[in-house]
This record gives C-alpha cells, sequence and structure tokens, in this order.
C-alpha cells in the first residue's frame, strides 16, 4: 500500500510539473507574440524612426 502511495504522490507531482512546463512555455510564446505585434506596429508606423540597415560606420579612419 505503501508503494501505491508513493507512487500516486511521484504521478501527482509529475502532472504538476509538466503543466508548470507549459504555463511557462505559452507565457513565452505570449511575450514573443506581443513582441512581434510591437515590431510590425512600429515598422508601420509613418513618422518612427529613422531605421538604416547598414551598421554605423566610423566617422575616421583608425590611427595606425
Amino acid at each position: 500500500m505503501f508503494e501505491y502511495e508513493l507512487q500516486q504522490m511521484r504521478s501527482a507531482e509529475l502532472i504538476r510539473e509538466a503543466h508548470d512546463h507549459r504555463l511557462a512555455k505559452e507565457a513565452l510564446q505570449d511575450r514573443r507574440a506581443t513582441r512581434r505585434a510591437a515590431r510590425r506596429a512600429a515598422h508601420n508606423d509613418t513618422e518612427g524612426q529613422v531605421h538604416n540597415s547598414h551598421p554605423r560606420r566610423h566617422r575616421f579612419t583608425r590611427a595606425a
């Protein structure tokens, strides 16, 4: 009987861990979706920031 109770407790613990893992994964997906939506909204903004796809170049060459 004792082994059965241990197995039941372990099963309940694993179910709780799986539920917590699913909640964390869902929260991460929601945050990513929110960031993507904000990025899309900023990109579609007609008076947004100036965006240049080139990396910033230094104004002067480096000294030897």
